[in-house]
């Protein structure tokens, strides 16, 4: 049988691709754009879009476990519960779901409850479902590299509480760990949902002492403030998308991202190594 994966040509998405492939597992990638995909030798490519009916049916054809990653937009929610409901039809309740961290915590923040609402679905419907929650990306920083480098800045608001910042790679390996668990499970297996973090948590000014570090030369943090990154943002991105940027910024100043007990044990044991580090992307985009 084959896992479909929704959101492959994206960060996260394409190492669970690869991932798979190393895994020996059978892919098919759904898309908007096939052209624009480079995927291994072996992967199947569907073509269409999560708003597309019978495009999504036809993906789903022959399919028995989804990996589904839907990207922040103004229609997250709608996508999701589509594609929810089409592998229910297709009899695909085998699923690994890429949510947020404490998503059922940051109901202000659009792309945080539509994760939840998720979630709720997965588990009402009776899906064997993987909850993947990942606190804020280190691959994020790409966005703001050029002003802490140009700058000596670092503008990203998440406050002093801590975020334990997560690598991509990390989350892919763990969904397709998960992936192949539940693909290879003789019967469906009870929804479970796993906190992804990384190893250190992190505030404003740790983070700016970091990139002090590898660059030699001081690098200030910007402050707790969110509405100059709010600005930054819009000229960059839709308005609605900065706005929701700040909300989220808000909550890392006045919850952070914490990780539970036994978080960081799980992961290092599911992936048989220590979790990738900050410093790591920071010596990485110094470059």
């Amino acid at each position: 049988m084959t896992i479909l994966v929704i959101g492959a040509t994206g960060r996260v998405g394409r190492h669970v691709v690869d991932q798979l492939v190393a895994r020996d597992a059978n892919v098919r990638v759904f898309t908007r754009d096939p052209s624009k995909a480079a995927f291994p030798a072996g992967v199947e490519v569907a073509q269409g879009d999560l708003l597309d009916i019978d495009a999504l049916r036809a993906a789903f054809s022959g399919v028995s476990t989804l990996f589904l990653l839907n990207a922040v937009t103004g229609d997250e929610f709608t996508q999701a519960m589509i594609t929810l409901n089409i592998a229910l039809e297709a009899e695909v309740d085998r699923v690994v779901y890429l949510s947020v961290f404490e998503a059922d915590r940051a109901v202000n923040v659009p792309h945080f409850a539509v994760k939840y609402g998720a979630e709720r679905m997965l588990e009402a419907m009776g899906f064997g479902a993987t909850i993947l929650r990942p606190t804020y990306f280190i691959d994020n920083e790409v966005m703001v590299k050029d002003v802490i480098l140009q700058h000596g800045v670092y503008p990203m608001p998440i406050g002093g509480k801590g975020v334990a910042m997560v690598d991509v790679r990390d989350i892919a390996e763990v969904a397709a760990i998960e992936l192949v668990r539940r693909e290879r499970a003789p019967d469906k297996l009870p929804l479970e949902t796993i906190n992804l973090v990384g190893p250190d948590t992190l505030t404003g000014e740790s983070v700016a002492a970091i990139w002090s570090e590898v660059l030699g030369r001081p690098i200030v943090y910007g402050g707790d403030d969110p509405s100059g990154f709010e600005h930054n943002m819009a000229s960059v991105l839709p308005r609605w998308t900065a706005y929701e940027m700040r909300l989220m910024a808000e909550r890392y100043v006045s919850d952070g991202m914490i990780p539970d007990d036994g978080d960081r044990e799980r992961l290092t044991a599911m992936l048989g190594r220590p979790l990738h580090g900050y410093c790591e992307t920071a010596v990485a985009l110094s470059v």
